[in-house]
């Protein structure tokens, strides 16, 4: 008899997930927790999130000598990709931190801030700031992003 897979502890994403604007990181693939820590915040003003994850196409390769055709593993690509965030009356609000080109890392931590637990790391570009005009919600922000290299995924959240 196989061996069941280990069962998940279920966790509801809103008042756990953790999502950050990291202005700068040297390694995706280890974040240091200065890194982290010199980033921002974004799940108290974020209402809506699209995209952050990753498909992988595949490609036939059919040999003359059988009918069937296999496939392997191709090219990686991100889905777009976009935080949606609640304006202020203002105007002091996600604008003045995610400007278009703005260059960085939205850092996310599924889980929470959880040292010895993984995030993932999209190294991003902004490429706008949609204000989104709908008449029965409230006023927001929706920042879209370019997805500039493979994002560093289930790295090691480091040590506090």
């Amino acid at each position: 008899m196989a061996t069941p897979i280990t069962p998940s502890v279920r966790y509801y994403r809103r008042g756990t997930t953790k999502v950050l604007w990291i202005p700068a990181i040297a390694n995706k693939n280890a974040p240091t927790r200065d890194e982290i820590n010199a980033g921002t915040a974004l799940e108290g003003e974020t209402g809506a999130m699209a995209g952050w994850q990753t498909t992988s196409a595949v490609q036939p390769v059919a040999a003359l000598g059988s009918r069937f055709t296999p496939v392997v593993g191709a090219e990686i690509t991100a889905a777009e990709s976009s935080l949606t965030f609640w304006a202020s009356k203002n105007g002091v609000d996600v604008r003045t931190l995610l400007t278009r080109e703005a260059v960085g890392f939205v850092g996310w931590m599924d889980e929470g801030d959880v040292p010895g637990q993984t995030m993932d790391v999209y190294p991003v570009t902004v490429t706008s700031q949609a204000k989104v005009r709908e008449l029965d919600n409230a006023a927001q922000i929706m920042a879209q992003f370019a997805i500039t290299s493979e994002p560093a995924e289930n790295v090691l959240i480091p040590a506090a």
